[in-house]
């Protein structure tokens, strides 16, 4: 009888054997320039990330580019099956991948798939035009991208939305889907205005944000940004950037909401909330050159809530940014100065947990257990520079896109 182990050079890489296209026309079926590959595969193929069972694999995964109906096919040289004469089975890798789709969502039938591109240049945005956007390249050339916005009340468009939140499984790390019936979600998508080849605009979607309202007293919100996910061919173009300014400008317009949030953002997007929240400080009064070197203020907190709908945590970080925008590094007492305070904010936990054990000693509590869980002041020094430094990068990375 055949053993599995017999067959280790059928296990393949999900991450190259898994292909991506998004199709405009019937001719890109065959172009390979069009492929991207997932950026991740273990919520779909488990943590080792591996299809097991074939030679000369291919797994196509297409999607119409406006209206993303979706196609799911293998291609392959020799399958165990056949190899163990039955006695082994290959990964049903279309099954798996399907049980992550909604239902009836996908074709496996690329002549019905191809049908459903006959109407592609009949598809058209949902919801309301809120901004648009000329993405201009170093060669001269243009493209134009709309941002739009929808609710839950368009069946059609959550039907749309079902297989667009399809990507975030393979692009976004501990990703699941929401709840669409949820009326408190919003959705804004960014779509690819471009001709075809008969001269006609159509649309291709680009990426999406979600954002959930939550409810504040007495009648208020707070909206808070969820996923966010721009699509690989369209990424580097500063969509990202230009989805979160379409975001902040619809909500600073509403009077009942208190301020925009991020949920649980990535090092990505807290780089990106910064560089764009600066961006917007930066023309406000209170963080002026010489408002600013005064240290952080109350007024920030007010102006920056008020006009941008920022939380004061955010507020704080984009002072932090803005401070070391105007700090002359060269000069020592001026760069010791915004030193010191950016790493009095990130002690400040520490030193709270210190007064807390010292607090509890006077009353003769034991603490001994709770002293030995703290670093010590010696490595609590060095714990802090290296946060410090880190921080520091980050800023000087988006002071040097504020500058750009």
């Amino acid at each position: 009888m055949a053993q599995i182990q017999e067959y280790q050079d059928l296990v393949l890489d999900a991450l190259e054997t898994v292909q991506f296209k998004l199709i405009r026309d019937k001719a890109d079926i065959n172009n390979d320039a069009l492929i991207f590959h997932p950026a991740m595969a273990h919520q779909i193929f488990g943590e080792s990330e591996t299809i097991f069972g074939y030679q000369g694999l291919q797994v196509r995964v297409l999607y119409t580019a406006g209206p993303l109906h979706i196609y799911l096919g293998i291609e392959y040289e020799k399958r165990v099956n056949e190899i163990s004469a039955g006695e082994i089975k290959a990964d049903d890798v279309v099954a798996t991948i399907a049980q992550s789709l909604p239902d009836g969502c996908y074709f496996i039938n690329l002549d019905e798939f191809l049908k459903t591109l006959d109407k592609a240049d009949k598809f058209q945005p949902f919801g309301e035009k809120l901004s648009e956007y000329t993405q201009r390249g170093d060669d001269g050339s243009e493209r134009q991208f709309e941002i739009y916005q929808c609710d839950y009340k368009m069946s059609s468009f959550l039907k749309f939305f079902a297989r667009l939140q399809t990507f975030i499984l393979w692009f976004v790390d501990a990703a699941s889907y929401i709840d669409t019936d949820d009326a408190q979600w919003c959705y804004f998508i960014c779509y690819e205005k471009y001709k075809n080849k008969d001269g006609e605009y159509q649309y291709a979607t680009a990426g999406y944000t979600t954002v959930y309202e939550y409810y504040a007293y007495p009648q208020n919100k707070r909206p808070r940004i969820s996923q966010m996910l721009i699509l690989p061919p369209f990424q580097k173009l500063g969509l990202a950037t230009q989805l979160v300014e379409t975001i902040y400008k619809f909500y600073q317009s509403q009077k009942n909401v208190v301020d925009i949030t991020v949920e649980d953002p990535s090092e990505d997007f807290q780089r990106l909330r910064n560089f764009v929240d600066a961006k917007l400080c930066i023309d406000l009064k209170s963080f002026e050159r010489n408002e600013i070197v005064k240290g952080f203020s109350k007024e920030m907190v007010r102006e920056a809530r008020e006009s941008l709908k920022l939380n004061p945590r955010q507020v704080r970080k984009v002072y932090e940014l803005l401070r070391l925008y105007y700090t002359n590094v060269n000069d020592e007492k001026e760069y010791r100065a915004y030193r010191l305070e950016v790493k009095r904010r990130l002690n400040a936990v520490y030193y709270k947990q210190l007064k807390d054990l010292q607090k509890m000693e006077r009353f003769k509590m034991d603490t001994e257990m709770l002293r030995a869980r703290l670093p010590s002041m010696k490595q609590r020094i060095e714990q802090l520079q290296e946060e410090y430094v880190l921080i520091e990068q980050d800023y000087k990375n988006t002071i040097d896109k504020l500058r750009a």
